[in-house]
C-alpha cells in the first residue's frame, strides 16, 4: 500500500481526481483534470482528499484509508463467520479472505473498489443478523446495519455495491421458502438511512452546474451502460470498454481464488455431500452450521452468475463475491480440523504444489528483473537477500504442509498461510520495488513541467493517465486537443502550438506506442518498444525535441511546430 507509487492502470487517474477533491470547491462532482468525471460517486474521493491535503499528492497519502478499508473488510467477515460458525471461524475466514488474490490486489490498489468491498462485507455482517435474528430488535439493528453500509458502499461506486446482498437475501428467502421475511418491517426501516445518504448528495448534484447530465451519466450510462448498450456518445459507451466473453469469469476465478483455489473445491464438494444437514449435535439447537453453508452460497454464486451476463467483465467486479467464498472455506477448514476424508488432504496438498509453483515462477521473475536492471538497483545485494530469503522460507514451508497435510491439518494450514505471507513479503516486495521504476509516471510530469515553465503545454490525444499526471504534477492549465490521431488533428494542434496571440511558442505533449525496450536482448522479443511509428513522425509540421522514458515503461515525446 505505502511502498509505490501510482501504477497504472488507473490509479493516477483516481489520485488526480482525489487531488482536485482536496482543494475543489464544489465537492459533489468528481473532477479529472478540471472536467467533471461520473463514472463514480465521490465519498472514496472525499475521504482520501483529507490525507493528500495533510501530506501533500503522494501515493503513499492516498493510499492511507486502504489500511482502514482492509481491516474493516476482515473484521465484518471475521465477525460474520464467527458468529453463523462459532469464534474459531472468525479468524480462518479474516485469513483466508484478506489472502485471496483478488482480495490482495483490490486492497492494496488506491481504487472505489477497496472501500466498496469492506462496505458490502459489512453489509453481509448485518445481512445475516437480521435475517437470522430471534428478536425484532436483532432484526432491526441487522438490516440497519446492512443498509447503513449499503449506503456508504452507494456512493463509492454506485449501486454494484447492493448486488451481492441483494441476490444473498433474495436467493435465502427462495432457498429456505421465508417468503414472510419480505414482510417484515424491520427489513425496510433502513431504507430511511440510505435515501439519507444518497439523495442527500444526488440534491446536490442536481443543484449544481449541469446536474441533469450528470446524474444520467452517473445513473444511465454507468449502470445500465455496464451491461449493455445504451444511447450516449461514445466516450460514454462503457459498455465497448472490458467486453465480457462467455464463461470469462469462471475459466478466470482459480486465479481470483489464489492460493486457495482447491481448498474452494474442496469445500464446494463438502458442502454438496453435507446438503441434507441441519443442526449440529454439539450446538445444540442454537446453530444450525450449515446455514453457514447456504449463506455463503448466497452470497458467491449468483453474483457470478449475474456477472457473467453482463457486456462488461473486470475481476474486481467479482470481489464483493469474495467474503461469500471465505465464508464457505472457514465452514470446511472447521471441519476437516475435527476430521479430513482423503479429498480434502489432496486438495491441501494440492495447495502446497501451487504455492511450490507460485515460488519457482516469482523466483524466475525476480531474477530475470535483476539481471535486466542490474545497473539500476540501488543495491543489488538487498534485492538478491530480499527475494532469496522469502523464496525460501516459501519452499521450506510448503514443503512442510506437503508432508504434514496427511496427519496435523491446522499445522497444514498455518505452514500454507505462512508461505503464501513470505512470498508476499520477500519476493514481491523486492519485484514491486523495481517495478516502481517502469510506473514512476510523476518523474515524468515533474521534467515536462521544467521543460516547458516558459511555454504553454498542449496535450496530444492523451489518454486519461496522462491528462491525470500532467494535471497533478505539471500544469492544471493546458490545451487538450482530441480525437483521432490523423492529419487533420495535428494541423489543429499545430496551429495551437504557433498560435501568435500568446507571444510564444507552445510545446506539444505526445505519448509514443509501445515501452522502452529492456536491456535483455531475447526479453525484448516479448515486451519493448513498437515497430509502429507515431502518426507524427511523418508530419512535416512537427518536430520532436525531447524524449522522456521510463525503464520498461512509457514514452512520451516533447513536440514543437516547425515554421512561423
Amino acid at each position: 500500500m505505502f511502498g509505490r507509487g501510482f501504477w497504472t492502470p488507473d490509479e493516477p487517474r483516481e489520485a488526480d481526481i482525489a487531488w482536485r477533491m482536496s482543494w475543489q470547491t464544489d465537492k459533489a462532482v468528481p473532477l479529472l483534470a478540471g472536467e467533471a468525471f461520473c463514472e463514480k460517486p465521490p465519498m472514496t474521493y472525499w475521504i482520501a482528499a483529507l490525507p493528500i491535503r495533510l501530506f501533500g499528492p503522494h501515493a503513499w497519502a492516498a493510499r492511507l484509508p486502504n489500511l482502514l478499508y482492509a481491516i474493516i473488510a476482515a473484521l465484518s467477515v471475521a465477525l460474520l463467520a464467527a458468529r453463523s460458525l462459532g469464534p474459531p471461524a472468525g479468524l480462518i475466514a479474516a485469513a483466508i479472505f484478506s489472502t485471496f488474490l483478488l482480495s490482495y490486489q483490490v486492497e492494496i490498489w488506491f481504487a472505489t473498489d477497496a472501500p466498496m468491498l469492506a462496505c458490502v462485507a459489512a453489509a453481509l455482517f448485518g445481512a445475516y443478523l437480521g435475517f437470522y435474528a430471534r428478536t425484532v430488535r436483532e432484526r432491526f439493528g441487522g438490516y440497519s446495519l446492512m443498509h447503513a453500509a449499503l449506503g456508504l458502499g452507494f456512493l463509492c461506486k454506485s449501486a454494484a455495491a447492493w448486488m451481492v446482498p441483494a441476490l444473498a437475501l433474495l436467493t435465502l428467502i427462495v432457498w429456505e421458502r421465508r417468503w414472510r421475511e419480505l414482510l417484515r418491517w424491520e427489513l425496510y426501516a433502513g431504507l430511511a438511512i440510505q435515501a439519507a445518504l444518497i439523495l442527500t448528495w444526488v440534491g446536490f448534484v442536481y443543484a449544481g452546474p449541469d446536474g441533469t447530465a450528470h446524474l444520467k451519466v452517473f445513473f444511465w450510462n454507468n449502470l445500465v451502460g455496464r451491461f449493455t448498450r445504451v444511447d450516449a456518445p461514445a466516450d460514454l459507451q462503457y459498455a465497448a470498454a472490458h467486453r465480457n466473453s462467455p464463461g470469462k469469469y469462471f475459466i478466470e476465478l482459480p486465479m481470483y481464488l489464489f492460493p486457495w483455489t482447491l481448498g474452494a473445491v474442496a469445500a464446494a464438494r463438502r458442502a454438496w455431500l453435507q446438503r441434507g444437514t441441519r443442526l449440529d449435535a454439539r450446538f445444540g439447537t442454537r446453530f444450525d452450521e450449515y446455514r453457514a453453508v447456504r449463506f455463503a452460497l448466497a452470497a458467491s454464486v449468483p453474483a457470478l452468475l449475474l456477472l457473467s451476463l453482463a457486456a462488461t467483465a473486470r475481476n474486481v467486479y467479482l470481489a464483493p463475491a469474495l467474503p461469500g467464498a471465505a465464508l464457505l472455506m472457514a465452514w470446511w477448514c472447521k471441519g476437516i480440523l475435527h476430521g479430513a476424508d482423503r479429498w480434502d488432504r489432496r486438495a491441501l496438498r494440492g495447495t502446497a504444489v501451487l504455492l511450490l509453483l507460485a515460488t519457482a515462477v516469482l523466483g524466475v521473475a525476480a531474477t530475470v528483473i535483476r539481471s535486466d536492471a542490474a545497473a539500476q538497483l540501488a543495491s543489488p545485494a538487498a534485492y538478491t537477500a530480499l527475494a532469496g530469503s522469502g523464496l525460501l522460507v516459501a519452499a521450506l514451508l510448503a514443503a512442510r504442509a506437503w508432508n504434514a497435510a496427511k496427519r496435523d491439518v491446522s499445522m497444514t494450514l498455518g505452514a500454507l498461510l505462512t508461505a503464501y505471507g513470505a512470498l508476499l513479503i520477500g519476493p514481491l516486495a523486492a519485484i514491486y520495488g523495481q517495478v516502481d521504476r517502469w510506473q514512476d509516471l510523476e518523474s515524468i510530469a515533474r521534467a515536462v513541467r521544467r521543460d516547458t515553465s516558459a511555454e504553454s503545454l498542449i496535450l496530444l490525444a492523451p489518454d486519461e493517465t496522462t491528462r491525470a499526471i500532467v494535471d497533478m504534477y505539471a500544469s492544471t492549465s493546458v490545451l487538450v486537443v482530441t480525437g483521432p490521431v490523423n492529419r487533420a488533428l495535428l494541423d489543429r494542434a499545430s496551429a495551437a502550438a504557433k498560435d501568435a496571440a500568446k507571444g510564444r511558442a507552445n510545446a506539444i505533449l505526445a505519448q509514443e506506442p509501445g515501452r522502452t525496450a529492456p536491456h535483455l536482448a531475447w526479453l525484448s522479443r516479448f515486451v519493448g518498444r513498437s515497430d509502429q511509428s507515431p502518426v507524427w513522425a511523418g508530419y512535416p509540421g512537427l518536430r520532436k525535441i525531447k524524449e522522456y522514458a521510463l525503464p520498461n515503461g512509457r514514452r512520451y515525446a516533447l513536440l514543437q511546430a516547425n515554421g512561423p
